[in-house]
């Protein structure tokens, strides 16, 4: 089985989010159960079936971190030799062909991807666009609502 790239600082916010899931909410979501069965039938306690709900979602975050991170290779961005071209890990600013919008992106491993922070997952389609080119190349990628052209702008790592 192949191992999946995650970027050193990746690994270190995940790392933390499985400390704190497993050292604060875990023990508060307990805390949660017991207050909730004191006060009675189980049947119609809405405070127990949240809570209950709650621990289920929280268990199930930290065996995805736990096994995501066991198969997970930690690669330090800042060790690899730069020959401009985009890689595992780059920072990479773009420009919308048709509107000229900007937007930053970070290419990161599947477990580390998280949209609203611009990080990008190695397996999207943009991010497969964008490996192997560099600064001034035009990229044309298919998404949901059609094929778009972005040309790059700025390549850092």
């Amino acid at each position: 089985m192949s191992r999946m790239p995650i970027t050193k600082e990746g690994s270190e916010r995940l790392r933390a989010e499985l400390l704190n899931l497993k050292q604060v909410k875990r023990p508060e979501i307990i805390a949660s159960i017991a207050e909730a069965r004191a006060h009675g039938d189980l049947k119609e306690n809405a405070e127990y079936h949240a809570a209950r709900e709650q621990q289920s979602f929280t268990e199930g975050r930290i065996k995805e971190l736990e096994s995501g991170l066991s198969l997970s290779q930690v690669i330090d961005v800042a060790g690899i030799k730069h020959t401009g071209k985009i890689v595992f890990g780059a920072k990479v600013t773009v420009a919308d062909e048709e509107t000229g919008e900007e937007q930053g992106y970070q290419v990161v491993g599947d477990l580390e991807s998280n949209i609203e922070s611009n990080l990008i997952s190695l397996s999207s389609p943009l991010a497969r666009a964008l490996i192997g080119k560099q600064e001034g190349d035009i990229i044309e990628f298919q998404t949901p609502g059609g094929k778009r052209e972005l040309e790059i702008l700025e390549v850092s790592y």
